[in-house]
């Protein structure tokens, strides 16, 4: 007897898939799965992005924070818990009737009206992976709630033939919501320091490298582990030395290199020495080159070099934009200083402040990455001396300055680490040291159960905390919310449906959505 059971491909879930009837299929204007070409699958795309619904946003700009940080010191603290989990600080009240915010968030606080925070998302995968960095990380990026069949955390962040992965939010948008032709500048954009962030999860996967982002680097040198330089840090950095302090002439680790926050303008790939009259000759010899070869194969790969056409010619753009100068969105220079003050002259500011012309110059998206949030070991002295007062000060900055100029409503705003933290304060190990022989003070440690994020602009209604968690703050107490609501919540603000398709480099459909809009932020 035949044993029959069911296949499932690899990658892929049923759900993904669209589900067309065989009649459907036979009247898809006489094409065959086997008759369609890249050139038609490009037209219906097309058409596609043609009969999108507007949005309520025109761009999105994702402030991920990288490490986790702890709900109990940002937006969900919990004062009635015992001390072995409310910690060492105080709360402030907000504007929202009956809400608290950390006590090192004040200015924040003071505008919790203009943005709203779900304190109840969580990761669902398997218990190995929602507590780890790299599984978290390709979870929270790709906006889905599972790995690639046959990754494991450590595999995930290698590369590793056969691997079928979902693309990146960021590459989904540049799929879907493209940026203008005349923009000139990538859809999707990440900053500032992509040389130390190689996390799981930013790739096209099965779009295609075409829907890749943009990493640009425009900090100086680092040595730390995170933090807004010049007020950057690591957490084994030790107390008890003023003169081994960062900064200080005889710190313990070289930061030498990394005391200076003033962003520099990006290469582009320049640094051989090669002049923009040379690149500008080059986009000539290209052109005939590229004549040639649409003569030899025109009719089977005319929409494949259309595409290309058009994605050389942005890059092209692109290298060329890199000028100093007011058009050029990473020169900073071009700003006031009461501007540079408000966002502060710390990395992080300047980070958000590039985003904000980036904007304004038509990019759909934008990644700035805030690091430092892996708080395991003195945390209550890092987080109070570096990283809340520096996320206090340049997020209200930012909000500021986007409301001033009327772009706050067509701005989505989204900030998130990877996972939260653990209820139960504990040090990194018993009695653990740093290289003085200094005993660290405690922290949190991983924890993917429940995790907050922050919105604003953009069509979501602001003043709202959304979500509540147990007296501990461990797990979801109302409806928890998967990475693929968070995808599915920034595809709907940026008019993506939740009927949009796109296909793989083999032709296969899937649907962009996977999740659903967290319907009380909208």
């Amino acid at each position: 007897m035949t044993n029959h059971k069911t296949v499932r491909r690899i990658g892929c879930r049923h759900e993904d898939h669209p589900q067309i009837g065989r009649r459907d299929l036979l009247q898809v204007g006489g094409l065959s799965l086997i008759g369609m070409g890249l050139g038609d699958l490009s037209r219906l795309e097309a058409e596609a992005a043609t009969n999108a619904r507007p949005g309520t946003a025109k761009s999105v700009v994702f402030i991920f924070q990288s490490g986790g940080p702890s709900p109990y010191e940002t937006w969900s603290p919990k004062p009635e818990a015992p001390d072995t989990i409310r910690g060492e600080y105080g709360v402030t009240q907000t504007h929202v009737a009956g809400e608290l915010f950390c006590e090192h968030l004040p200015k924040l606080a003071a505008r919790s009206r203009m943005f709203s925070v779900v304190r109840t998302m969580h990761h669902v995968a398997e218990r190995q992976f929602r507590n780890e960095h790299n599984s978290c990380s390709y979870l929270i990026h790709t906006g889905t709630t599972e790995l690639p069949v046959g990754d494991t955390n450590a595999s995930i962040a290698q590369p590793r033939a056969g691997r079928i992965s979902w693309p990146s939010m960021g590459s989904m948008l540049a799929y879907a919501a493209p940026t203008a032709a005349t923009v000139g500048l990538p859809a999707v954009i990440e900053l500032p320091r992509i040389n130390l962030m190689k996390y799981p999860g930013r790739e096209p996967g099965i779009l295609g490298p075409q829907f890749d982002r943009f990493g640009v680097d425009l900090a100086p040198k680092c040595g730390a582990e995170g933090g807004a330089c010049p007020n950057c840090f690591r957490h084994a950095d030790p107390n008890f030395a003023p003169d081994r302090l960062p900064g200080a002439p005889k710190a313990w680790w070289d930061n030498s290199s990394c005391r200076n926050a003033d962003f520099h303008l990006p290469d582009f790939g320049r640094t051989a020495g090669t002049s923009l009259s040379q690149l500008e000759d080059r986009a000539a010899l290209l052109r005939q080159l590229d004549a040639m070869r649409r003569g030899l194969d025109r009719d089977e790969q005319l929409g494949t070099l259309a595409a290309w056409d058009a994605h050389r010619q942005q890059a092209m753009r692109f290298v060329l934009a890199s000028r100093p100068g007011k058009q050029n969105p990473f020169d900073l220079t071009q700003e006031s200083d009461r501007t540079r003050d408000l966002y502060g002259r710390q990395e992080w500011g300047q980070g958000l402040l590039v985003a904000r012309r980036l904007v304004e110059a038509g990019v759909r998206m934008v990644q700035v990455n805030l690091r430092g949030w892996d708080t395991h070991q003195n945390a209550f002295r890092d987080l109070k001396g570096k990283l809340l007062p520096s996320l206090d000060l340049c997020l209200s900055g930012f909000l500021d300055d986007l409301a001033e100029r009327g772009l706050l409503d067509e701005t989505l705003i989204v900030m998130c680490g990877e996972m939260g933290r653990t209820p139960r304060i504990s040090p990194i190990t018993p009695n653990g040291k740093n290289v003085f022989g200094e005993v660290f003070t405690p922290g949190r440690h991983h924890w993917g159960d429940v995790f907050p994020c922050f919105f604003a602009g953009g069509g979501i209604q602001p003043g709202r905390i959304i979500g509540r968690t147990d007296s501990h703050g461990g797990l979801p107490e109302t409806e928890g919310y998967t990475p693929e609501d968070l995808a599915a919540t920034i595809f709907h603000c940026l008019g993506i449906g939740p009927d949009r398709e796109f296909h793989d480099t083999t032709g296969r459909p899937y649907h962009v959505y996977r999740g659903q809009p967290i319907r009380p932020l909208l």
